[in-house]
């Protein structure tokens, strides 16, 4: 079972000692945990307190392995201010070099490519080799030679690891292992087979907000009923929350509320429509046909009907993935396992949603205090020599672009409402709901935790309880993730 521990279990597994004196003074900390103040929103010094203590710190998805499938390919990684390279080497793992050349720090590669011979340096013609190696440089009786000891020349490494099938780079080498790093979103997406997805589509967001506003769009369940209502089944909404279809669009919401086995059935496919039409990712087109193709099988029990018919969909996939060797997850596991299905969520900036055998995948990073640069990756599992060519990197888009599905752009329409709002005179703090926003809290307090300066063992303990399964989170005691 990979639901989150209780309040007292987590003070069993990790200790709860007395708040500690801070190594480094945080400002506007959160001091009361369901009051976040308002201005680590959109405060210059708060986030360059981010660029110099936190970034650097922690595990970042630099690429997904397959757009670096052969031999010298590469994907250029940057994020705040800093770019590394992730490269394809001869053993058939991936290196990760600081994007500079070591004579004058010209940048040796933009975007994606392939250097199966190895990076020149478009300005002198400086060369490196796959393990960033110096191989060449031109006239070096012009240099002193303390300038050009081969000792000295190499490209500066950068901490890489793989798992689910994406490299993660680290400019800490004291951070702790990746994989544990990622507890216990690692454990519940190797069930969903994270590794054996692979890209179908991407698109990025230019969103004029805060990362961790961004962030907290996502990081709880409660705006649904409101932004998302066309996946609300009736009698969890009132007319407060209801917003009309647009043209084309039935909402699951007009079909619930039954007993009668058939009327549920129906009710869960069109909730799987919406979510095919409108996420463009969470169920792909063959995951909504093999569902289609169940409609008329026979549910006794209607108090069991929509878990007796999801089984049945688990049933027909993993047939499906036998007949066409697609690496279908194993549902029987998951669902022995008790491992929930939805949204999960990595700290610090990525988030997967597998229901069947497909995730859209987001991944947000920050270009200034507000002002966010927000990825959508589709997807999905296929065959072997099935899956398609990898798509160029997007040219980001606005959030109120028409091309957008429409449960992104509900969730992109109501964030820079909120960073407008959050500048508004008298309000000081957002003020979170105990339960289904306390990932909000804790994934702030352990944004602190990195600020003030804690020691590496220190956040290793507290990293599981900033991640996860997003729905019903408790909110850690004071002086959990950082001093309060």
């Amino acid at each position: 079972m990979l639901e989150p521990p209780s309040v007292i279990e987590q003070l069993f597994i990790c200790g709860y000692d007395a708040p500690m004196d801070p190594l480094r003074d945080v400002p506007l900390r959160v001091t009361q945990r369901d009051q976040i103040p308002v201005e680590r929103y959109y405060d210059q010094e708060f986030y360059d307190l981010e660029l110099e203590h936190f970034w650097p710190r922690v595990w970042q998805m630099a690429c997904r392995l397959e757009e670096i499938p052969e031999l010298g390919d590469y994907v250029e990684y940057s994020n705040v201010g800093k770019s590394v390279i992730v490269v394809r080497n001869r053993e058939g793992g991936v290196n990760a070099f600081h994007n500079a050349c070591r004579h004058r720090g010209v940048q040796l590669a933009q975007d994606r490519g392939n250097v199966a011979n190895g990076f020149i340096c478009p300005f002198h013609g400086w060369c490196y080799d796959l393990e960033g190696v110096n191989t060449f440089v031109y006239s070096p009786d012009h240099f002193r030679d303390d300038n050009i000891d081969p000792a000295d020349l190499n490209l500066a490494p950068c901490r890489v690891e793989t798992w689910g099938g994406m490299a993660y780079i680290n400019h800490d080498d004291g951070a702790a292992p990746l994989r544990e790093s990622l507890e216990p979103f690692a454990t519940a997406m190797d069930a969903f087979n994270a590794e054996h997805m692979r890209i179908e589509w991407t698109e990025s967001c230019l969103l004029p907000v805060n990362w961790r506003l961004a962030l907290g769009a996502f990081l709880e369940g409660y705006h649904v009923r409101t932004t998302h209502p066309q996946i609300i089944p009736k009698g969890t909404r009132d007319k407060h929350t209801y917003k009309p279809s647009r043209p084309g669009v039935e909402y699951a919401s007009r079909y619930a509320g039954t007993d009668d086995t058939r009327t549920q059935v129906d009710n869960f496919l069109l909730y799987l429509r919406n979510l095919h039409v409108g996420n463009r990712g969470m169920i792909d087109k063959r995951e909504l046909a093999i569902a289609e193709s169940l409609r008329h099988v026979e549910l006794p029990d209607p108090a069991t009907a929509s878990r007796d018919f999801t089984h049945k969909i688990y049933e027909a996939l993993m047939e499906w993935g036998r007949e066409t060797n697609t690496p279908v997850p194993d549902f029987d596991y998951i669902v022995e396992n008790e491992i929930p299905n939805g949204t999960w969520y990595a700290f610090p900036n990525i988030f997967l949603q597998p229901i069947f055998s497909s995730a859209p995948m987001y991944r947000v990073r920050p270009l200034g205090p507000e002002e966010t640069l927000f990825d959508i990756y589709s997807l999905t599992t296929y065959a072997p020599g099935e899956a398609p060519p990898v798509p160029p990197t997007p040219t980001p888009m606005a959030p109120d672009d028409s091309r957008w599905p429409e449960i992104p752009a509900q969730d992109f329409s109501n964030l820079p409402k909120q960073q407008l709002g959050l500048h508004a005179g008298g309000f000081d703090y957002m003020r979170l709901a105990e339960g289904v926003e306390g990932m909000v809290s804790n994934v702030e307090r352990m944004v602190d935790t990195y600020l003030e300066g804690a020691g590496h063992d220190h956040i290793a303990e507290k990293l599981p309880f900033a991640s996860g399964r997003i729905g019903h989170v408790d909110m850690h005691p004071p002086g959990f993730f950082a001093a309060e």
